[in-house]
């Protein structure tokens, strides 16, 4: 039982590997959408102008009032006082309550104005206010109602006669932006007028340019009414007569006595509306009665116009403007009060019925809680309790979060939630929430930023409480990942300083400052005030401490920080030399994480690459760093090796014209060596054991180190290239130089030796050049073609005219370059050539750099600028020698990351999660796989493995199987093609080639097979491909690629290419063949984590490393040696044991797992032997009587199967008798078989497929195993 359910719960523990963002997705920064939440201006009304037409003590004509009625005014009653001195107090008082919700703003009243002061009043305000917003508030008790025709109504000087003023006037004077508030019956009627004569203006612009009046100004304007065109205003005695006034003025007053008079004081029986006016606190202190329901009527009415309004209608009306907010939202309670009084209140912009929305529900219940408390607060001065509304929103806000579905709708408490930001009280409550809420993804941060969270978030950067850091920091990454614009106001006010401090602090824990970290490098990121204004904070002494940290996400945008300071910056590069800097990065080249790695190379990158005035020093300083930068070319992962494509273009346009010059030197010393190989190699040569060719030196001294192998285009490279030095016309400018003809700094340069930099760098984009990644040879080709360019035209004669030859052609080809970038080069030469038809210019006027250089000028410093001459040459030159287009968006991938989910755990781990499930249930079906595999096994000694249950015919050779572990599927390579056969219903799932360059595949693991199988393809010049969906109808996808092995060594006859092992429970590959050296791979961190000498002549086979996690290896030479090393020890002491019994080439090596740990090995002289890896002789041998191409032993059967070219297949159990032999037979309906060429065992069970030379694939099982 314990062995059944460890076998179930195995796959739920095995490892992972290349399920990293880096390999989900391509590295690319997302699209910045369009930032609806940022508003393009921000207004504010200067000026107000109030214009009251009460005429006290006269009703108007067309009104007849009831007794009693409403009488009054701004809480005033004026037929109480002087008709004169009412007049002022009525204006005064209007304007006091005006000015509690904007104090600075210039008032100007015009009390029963004539037409003229009206006017005048109007043409003044907007002088002052110029483009800010004017408010227009007009009262209209004491005149009559609006006419048809869009006046209102206004006096004559003496007050005899009500005088008409026209809206189309009144728009010619105020223009716009302007805020309207009417108050008067049919005051509808005047924003349809208003409207019309906007109509009208807009049709008499089309036909000339009304520059007095610009129309979009008026159309921009916002009116507010107190009914509609055919209303009149109600006239209940209880209520003041401007009860919209009231309304948009005084609303919580307003409330709580129409709250009263409403529910006929049934909820709170003991209140009267005298009561009301005592209660106690002032407005804008939250901790009173009256300023805590001031502030959570602020609460419901946002929300309610964040529910119901459209996100631009919001911004307008609620987030331009703090009067024009103010106003709105008191609106929507006038509309409420107001409709039940049978008057529906209108505006423009035209906004939903928002009367009977459920938030008033809420707001009632607050008002009847704080009413209830009253009389004791009253009466016996007893305490207020204060209300739970914030609290019930935030409970509210927190359901939502965790219990909404997928397609959930917008929540209604996010205005809530901003609200309470302000609350000391509920303030770390509601961060939590709020962060909580934009870990949803980039839709929940722009609705955030849309309801106006960002002057919150952004004023509690104030705050110093430490339990606030972490909440703020997550915010504000989220924020800056979605909009890096934002970083204008963090260093605006000087709010950088917080994260600085954080970064700075080493009592935060390390997540946040890496969060810090992010923070100052999206202030800093191609924003020079940003860069200025850290660099005088110190920040590159802050992150270089921060270098060695454990954790890797602090040390990658530390690095990046320091990467995105420098760049382009020059006081920031200078203060990194004073401090060391950018040498304390250089360890962090072999950092265990590819981000950090890849971070590091940008930042050095960045760091050379700088367009303004160099010294020495600086040129000093920058050929090291391309030394180091040229080190990385053999890392493991594709984002850093792009990166270091960029990094290198940068160092090759900084010293472009050494490079030039080296170039050239490597060329004529590469067609010199090959040349005299070529003479040496039809005199001598020596032969080595294992098939190397060595070179004998002149000194006829020992042989020297095996000449590097580059790959099949090795030799055609080379050979183009002496062709080229043969036949070209120009070739006699790659002939070594005289004195004359260069400087003598470039004749010392020629002379340096081969680790010079310019060599280094130059060999390094070769061999990027050649990157088994399209994309980072893409990058290559962008870079080489600009080189090539320059480098053939800097070769030509200088009098004479510059042709591209074909030996040029075909030594760009020779380098891998695709037929598109050859024409574009032939294009580009064309253009050359008609360019200096006319009289010839020299060369040192066409090459920027390679003119003369000043004898003042020192060996490491730039060359001179390029000669003066017209604009029609320079435009020519730009055209020409287009700079490469060599860049990546590493850093913007890296920040997308923070747009992502940091809060939830990732999909394959989170039991909520589909994918989850899916595992869950795949992993069962894998262990029911493996159960019913061990349960054949004890039935092997009474079946054979001779029934052939599938056969195709490929279009290839088979020269590599694998099995799928918990598919019906087989994997067959051969040459460079690769089909996926599924063997059960014999048909091909999916067939792909492997690469362009036609390089043979050599190798072949398959990786998570568990989980998602990715499959692993090596081939003979040492490249190693991931590919993703190769057994499925998904589209191919290439993981990831690198180098597994470089410097390949020729072999004299057979070559065993590239062989490895895949350790899945490690995470190691092991990589070898013809070489001298076991390379081994993690491939986790993506790098090489140790090399070990096989110390054998030969090249290696076949290498086992077992999947029992052990130290031990196990490699099979192609002299015939077994070499066991110890991956524990030293490199040149891992080896442990060399086993000698085989004479010729080891066809395979197994390494058992578990506790024994016995080895496996054959030959091709067919002889099988059987190891103890504790002595130095077999155990057991078996001869198969055959010559062995091929052989594999199952991995939990006691089973092995041999395969010969004699058209035999061999199945052995490990006691030596033989299961099965499989011979080729003639007639009908019999086996027909060829030299095998390849063999698999299928991992679990018991059969296993061949590969024939004469292209036939066939899986052999038992008889009752066919499926």
């Amino acid at each position: 039982m314990e062995e059944d359910e460890a076998n179930e719960l195995r796959d739920f523990s095995a490892p992972i590997f290349f399920n990293q963002p880096r390999h989900m997705e391509d590295i690319r920064g997302l699209k910045m959408l369009e930032k609806s939440w940022k508003m393009t201006e921000r207004m504010k009304t200067v000026s107000v102008a109030l214009v009251l037409c009460l005429n006290v003590g006269v009703d108007p004509p067309d009104l007849i009032k009831p007794t009693p009625c409403a009488r009054l005014e701004c809480w005033l009653d004026p037929l109480t006082m002087n008709p004169n001195k009412s007049l002022e107090a009525v204006g005064n008082s209007l304007q006091k309550q005006y000015e509690r919700w904007q104090p600075k703003a210039r008032y100007k009243q015009s009390l029963d104005p004539t037409v003229e002061e009206v006017k005048k009043l109007c043409l003044s305000l907007r002088r002052n206010a110029r483009d800010d917003r004017v408010l227009f508030h007009y009262n209209g008790h004491g005149v009559p109602k609006p006419t048809q025709n869009g006046e209102i109504w206004v006096f004559n000087k003496n007050y005899t006669q009500y005088i008409p003023l026209s809206i189309y006037d009144l728009q010619s004077w105020i223009t716009g932006p302007t805020v309207f508030a009417y108050d008067c019956s049919n005051a509808g009627a005047i924003i349809e007028h208003y409207k019309l004569f906007c109509q009208q203006r807009s049709e008499e612009a089309n036909g000339e340019n009304d520059v007095e009046t610009p129309v979009n100004k008026l159309e921009n304007c916002i009116h507010m009414a107190s009914c509609s065109s055919n209303e009149v205003l109600p006239l209940n005695p209880d209520l003041p007569a401007d009860l919209f006034t009231s309304c948009l003025t005084t609303p919580i007053k307003t409330a709580l006595r129409w709250f009263c008079i409403n529910n006929n004081n049934l909820l709170v029986p003991n209140v009267t509306l005298e009561m009301i006016e005592k209660i106690p606190g002032r407005l804008n202190d939250r901790r009173t009665p009256i300023g805590e329901l001031n502030w959570i009527f602020t609460a419901v009415t946002d929300t309610i116009a964040w529910n119901v309004l459209p996100i631009k209608t919001f911004q307008k009306l609620f987030r331009q403007d703090l009067l024009v907010a103010s106003l709105f939202r008191n609106f929507l309670l006038a509309e409420r009060i107001m409709r039940s009084f049978n008057c529906s209140p209108t505006s423009h912009p035209n906004l939903p019925a928002t009367h009977n929305h459920p938030m008033w529900y809420t707001w009632d219940l607050v008002l009847d809680r704080c009413l209830s408390q009253l009389p004791s607060i009253i009466d016996n001065g007893q305490e207020f309790m204060h209300s739970t509304f914030f609290e019930d929103q935030l409970t509210a806000f927190q359901v939502w979060l965790a219990l909404g579905s997928k397609e959930r709708s917008v929540p209604e408490q996010l205005p809530v939630v901003l609200q309470v930001l302000l609350s000391q009280i509920h303030r770390i409550r509601a961060l939590d929430l709020l962060g909580k809420f934009l870990d949803l993804g980039v839709w929940a941060v722009e609705l955030a930023l849309s309801v106006g969270i960002f002057p919150y978030v952004l004023r509690l950067l104030q705050s110093s409480a430490r339990e606030l850091r972490p909440r703020m920091l997550f915010i504000w990454a989220k924020v800056l990942a979605h909009d890096i614009s934002c970083q204008v106001d963090l260093v605006k006010d000087g709010a950088y300083k917080y994260f600085l401090y954080i970064l700075a602090d080493p009592q935060m824990t390390s997540n946040d400052r890496a969060m810090a970290a992010y923070v100052m490098a999206m202030i800093v990121k191609d924003y020079p005030i940003g860069k200025e204004a850290a660099q005088q904070s110190n920040i590159i002494a802050v992150c270089t401490e921060l270098l060695d940290d454990s954790n890797p996400l602090l040390r990658q945008w530390v690095v990046l920080c320091l990467g995105y300071e420098w760049h382009g910056y020059d006081p920031a590069r200078w203060c990194a030399v004073r401090d060391n800097a950018y040498e304390k990065l250089y360890h962090l080249l072999s950092d265990d994480c590819v981000e950090v790695r890849a971070s590091v190379v940008y930042a050095l990158g960045t760091f050379v690459s700088n367009k303004n005035d160099r010294s020495g020093q600086a040129d000093n300083i920058d050929q090291g760093i391309g030394m180091t930068l040229a080190g990385c070319v053999k890392d493991a992962s594709p984002v850093v090796r792009k990166e270091l494509v960029v990094a290198l273009s940068g160092f090759v346009l900084e010293f472009e014209s050494y490079f030039i010059t080296t170039a050239s030197k490597l060329m004529r010393d590469s067609d010199y060596e090959k040349e005299k190989n070529r003479v040496g190699n039809t005199h001598s040569g020596s032969t080595a054991p294992g098939g190397w060719i060595y070179v004998p030196n002149k000194n006829n001294g020992p042989p020297p180190l095996p000449l590097p192998y580059h790959g099949s285009d090795s030799s055609h490279f080379q050979a183009t290239r002496r062709s080229r030095l043969i036949s070209s016309p120009s070739s006699h400018s790659l002939s070594p130089p005289t004195s004359g003809d260069f400087h003598p700094a470039l004749e010392r340069l020629l002379s340096l030796p081969t680790r010079n930099v310019y060599n280094m760098v130059w060999r390094a984009l070769i061999t990027l050049l050649h990157d088994p990644f399209p994309e980072i040879s893409d990058l290559g080709k962008e870079l080489y073609n600009y080189l090539m360019i320059k480098i053939t035209a800097s070769n030509s004669s200088p009098t004479g005219s510059l042709r591209p030859s074909d030996s040029f052609s075909s030594a760009v080809t020779s380098q891998g370059l695709d037929d598109v970038s050859v024409l574009s080069i032939k294009k580009t030469f064309k253009g050359i050539e008609r360019s200096r038809s006319q009289p010839q210019m020299p060369i040192s006027d066409m090459m920027p750099h390679s003119q003369q250089f000043s004898s003042k000028r020192t060996v490491f410093g730039r060359g001179p600028g390029p000669l003066n001459s017209d604009s029609s040459d320079d435009e020519t030159d730009n055209r020409i020698y287009r700079l490469p287009n060599v860049k990546t968006e590493l850093g913007s991938w890296c920040s997308s990351q923070f747009r992502k989910s940091l809060l939830k755990p990732i999909n394959h781990y989170d039991p909520s999660s589909q994918e989850y499930y899916n595992n869950e249930w795949k992993y069962l079906s894998n262990a029911e796989i493996r159960a019913e595999a061990a349960a054949s096994y004890r039935y092997l000694s009474k079946s054979q493995l001779d029934d052939e249950c599938f056969i195709q015919r490929t279009n290839f050779s088979p020269q590599i199987i694998r099995f799928m572990e918990y598919k019906k599927a087989v994997v067959v390579a051969g040459q460079n093609e690769i089909n996926v056969w599924n063997w059960e219903q014999s048909n091909k799932v999916k067939t792909f080639r492997n690469n362009l360059k036609n390089h043979k595949i050599s190798a072949m693991e398959i990786v998570n097979e568990h989980h998602l199988p990715l499959l692993l393809v090596g081939t003979d010049d040492g490249s190693l491909r991931l590919w993703k969906h190769f057994d499925d109808d998904e589209n191919l996808k290439l993981v990831t690629a690198w180098k597994g092995l470089s410097d390949l060594l020729k072999s004299s006859f057979r070559r065993s290419g590239l062989v490895v092992s895949w350790e899945q429970e490690a995470g190691k590959l092991l990589c070898s063949g013809d070489v001298r050296t076991v390379s081994i791979w993690d491939v986790r961190r993506e790098m090489k984590v140790q090399e070990i000498p096989t110390g054998a002549d030969s090249c290696v086979t076949s290498i086992s490393g077992g999947a029992d996690k052990s130290s031990l290896l196990v490699a099979g030479c192609g002299d015939g040696s077994v070499r066991l090393f110890d991956r524990r020890l030293p490199a040149n002491e891992s080896r442990v044991k060399t086993l000698f019994e085989h004479k010729a080439w080891v066809v395979k090596v197994h390494k058992q797992s578990g506790g024994s740990g016995n080895i496996i090995s054959g030959s091709i002289a067919g002889d099988v032997k059987f190891w103890d890896p504790r002595f130095t002789e077999s155990v057991k041998t078996i001869s198969t009587q055959c010559t062995l191409n091929a052989m594999d032993v199952h991995k939990e059967a006691d089973i092995f199967v041999c395969g010969s070219a004699s058209q035999v297949i061999q199945v052995y159990n490990h006691s030596g008798e033989m299961n099965s032999c499989i011979k080729y037979h003639d007639g009908f309906r019999v086996q027909r078989i060829g030299p095998i060429s390849c063999l698999a065992f299928h991992p679990y069970r018991v059969m296993f497929a061949a590969g024939s030379k004469d292209c036939l694939l066939s899986v052999y099982s038992p008889p009752d195993k066919r499926r």
